[in-house]
């Protein structure tokens, strides 16, 4: 995995400096600590920083084609590789490096932007056609890769932080009200936007051309849901069959690397599926990386002991104190770059980084499986809440919702407040956002603590307006449970899991996580599944547990669902992060205008009062203090301070003389 970062003039010939392009990959030495290149002529230049992992001699970019036209900078992995560079050889291609960037260069050249269709991988790209001056810039399918982008001054400034594009004293450095209001509300911002007024992130699935001074944007592929009608019809029995292959296949091409390849493992069922296939079908040396927490109710270290116990791996964990967590968190705010709601990325950045100082660079992991397969609570509230209100006076049908949440249900004092949580908007079930719209109301709750600038900076704009107004055209011919995937796939795995706790704490410590599940082969293929048999009853996954049984120890298959989680309060209060008080005193909230000093004592004070804070108290908290970090670091006090100095690797410059 790597950085890239660029400017391109979109108008005249305003010369970029060597010095600009340095700066910017010098931020982005933590994703590529390996190599730096640089390419500059008198329109644009190019910034990598490698995390050398295939290739390791050879793979130094920029990369050029035959006759040094087109140069490309890429940030990923493409994982078949080598068979479209064996079907480009013998089509006459010459290719001078064993690397898969050259190969997307290759394809780029013959077709242009549907190359993209042809790519299994996770990728953020740039390519330069140094002919004609025309940019092209690409994001993989699920957003797994970032990019990020701003027009200012006539050029088209880009990278794969915002930190990068930062460098660039003269770009504004404003935190958007808008941006803070769908945070507080989807626990992120809606595909597209940044906490940042005026940086932009390309979508996942879509490209960017710069032609003639001109800046277009085109979506190559969309999360795939069949309706009903158009279903496949298939015996379980062969569709478990299909997913088998499609994930063999997955995790084959996702070993390939001239560097050692572990795997994360938690105990659950996704993490543990992955990591048996891998040790019994391709490695037997297999090391695995864990996280065991101080507080039992986070921790799933008796799952994770059994999967060690049954696969022998060589395992290595550390334990997640609430100290350690608060700890990291201003450091794990400055990855992320964004406000956080909750605590949980602080975790996987320690994670990372005992992976990284037990000397790997690449972990295969589990994230995805919940979104495709459908395993995430919320998809089964779904069903029984629209189950439900087809007799809403009936006095059985709610107690499924029990079912989901049995350590609550068998609490008479809670058994209400849970049956009246979900019969909120209950009868509402032709919203198109139905399955989601009580998590994000609940959420919403946490803007009793904006401050009156803030209120009026928002104005009335509608999150979910906006989130209604971009849905594919088919939406509403889906059925329920396809609706609730797309949504949380499109908002909060592409925007948050895949980022806050993916990319963003992985690089940090230049590890890149690659994710079976998430190979567009099984999303097209599971995108064709009728609801029917990804939930079977209320059984979650229920395909991926028939894909494993006799795989996994049934204490793995049947454990009840954990969702990953990290304490809040715990953690962030109680002296363990430096500069809370400051960051959370009046006269701080009063700079940053974003959060009313009154209402936020009261929360601290109770919270330290009772030790205890609610749902939706804890995210409130993890949201005003990470977003006063986001205002301190980015806003009031911006320095990126290089580890070295940066020397380029590889320096082309074709500038005409000044």
């Amino acid at each position: 995995m790597c950085g890239i970062a660029g400017i391109c003039a979109l108008t005249g010939s305003k010369r970029i400096s060597a010095e600009s392009i340095l700066r910017m990959a010098g931020a982005l030495d933590h994703r590529g600590p390996d190599e730096t290149g640089i390419y500059l002529d008198d329109s644009i230049g190019l910034g990598h920083t490698r995390l050398s992992i295939i290739d390791l001699s050879g793979g130094s970019q920029p990369i050029h084609n035959e006759d040094e036209t087109l140069w490309i900078i890429f940030n990923g992995e493409i994982f078949n590789y080598l068979e479209l560079k064996e079907d480009l050889i013998k089509r006459g291609h010459r290719l001078y490096t064993s690397s898969d960037t050259e190969v997307i260069l290759h394809i780029f050249e013959e077709k242009g932007p549907s190359c993209l269709c042809q790519l299994n991988g996770q990728f953020a790209l740039a390519i330069w056609n140094s002919k004609s001056k025309e940019l092209f810039l690409a994001r993989d399918r699920m957003g797994i890769r970032p990019l990020h982008y701003v027009v200012h001054d006539q050029r088209l400034i880009f990278a794969s932080e915002i930190k990068s594009i930062f460098m660039n004293e003269e770009v504004p450095r404003r935190i958007d009200p808008v941006a803070i209001d769908q945070i507080f509300t989807f626990w992120t911002t809606l595909p597209g936007r940044t906490v940042f007024q005026g940086i932009q992130e390309l979508l996942p699935g879509h490209f960017l051309m710069v032609r003639n001074g001109e800046i277009s944007i085109r979506k190559y592929w969309d999360i795939p849901f069949s309706q009903p009608g158009e279903q496949l019809d298939w015996p379980v029995e062969k569709v478990c069959g299909e997913i088998q292959g499609l994930l063999h296949d997955a995790i084959r091409v996702r070993l390939r690397a001239d560097v050692p390849v572990g795997c994360y493992l938690s105990g659950g069922l996704d993490s543990s599926g992955i990591t048996s296939l891998v040790k019994n079908k391709f490695n037997n040396r297999l090391r695995t990386f864990g996280i065991r927490f101080e507080q039992g109710e986070f921790d799933e270290s008796k799952y994770q002991d059994c999967m060690i116990d049954v696969l022998k791996t060589d395992h290595t964990d550390f334990r997640a104190t609430n100290e350690s967590i608060g700890n990291v968190f201003p450091n794990v705010i400055w990855h992320c770059e964004k406000p956080l709601l909750r605590t949980a990325p602080a975790p996987l950045f320690m994670l990372s980084k005992t992976v990284r100082d037990n000397g790997f660079k690449v972990v295969l992991t589990g994230e995805g499986a919940d979104e495709v397969f459908g395993g995430y609570n919320i998809f089964r509230e779904t069903l029984v809440r629209k189950f439900w209100a087809r007799q809403p006076g009936s006095r059985l049908r709610p107690l499924l919702i029990g079912k989901l949440y049995p350590y609550i249900f068998n609490d008479t004092r809670l058994k209400a407040t849970l049956k009246a949580f979900f019969a909120k908007g209950m009868e509402n079930t032709e919203d198109p956002v139905y399955s989601h719209l009580i998590r994000w109301e609940n959420t919403s709750r946490a803007k009793t603590f904006f401050s009156d600038e803030l209120k009026s900076a928002i104005g009335r704009y509608s999150g979910y307006e906006e989130l209604k107004a971009n849905l594919p055209e088919t939406f509403d011919q889906w059925d329920s449970l396809s609706k609730a995937q797309f949504l949380e796939m499109q908002v909060f795995m592409s925007n948050y899991l895949l980022s806050s706790q993916g990319d963003r704490v992985a690089m940090a410590h230049s590890v890149e996580i690659r994710l079976p599940y998430l190979d567009y082969r099984i999303i097209e293929f599971m995108g064709r599944i009728p609801p029917k048999l990804k939930i079977r009853g209320l059984r979650e996954k229920d395909l991926l547990k028939k894909v494993f049984k006799g795989v996994l120890p049934e204490v793995i298959l049947n454990r009840p669902k954990h969702p990953y989680r990290a304490p809040i309060q715990q953690s962030l209060l109680n002296g363990n992060v430096e500069g809370s008080a400051d960051f959370l005193s009046s006269k701080a909230l009063k700079a940053a205008g974003l959060f009313d000093g009154n209402t936020v004592e009261k929360l601290l004070s109770k919270i330290r009062r009772t030790h205890h804070a609610t749902e939706v108290e804890g995210m409130a908290l993890a949201g005003i203090l990470s977003s006063q970090i986001v205002f301190r670091q980015f806003g009031t006090s911006f320095t990126c301070n290089l580890s070295h100095e940066v020397v380029p690797t590889v320096f082309v410059d074709r500038r005409t003389a000044a």
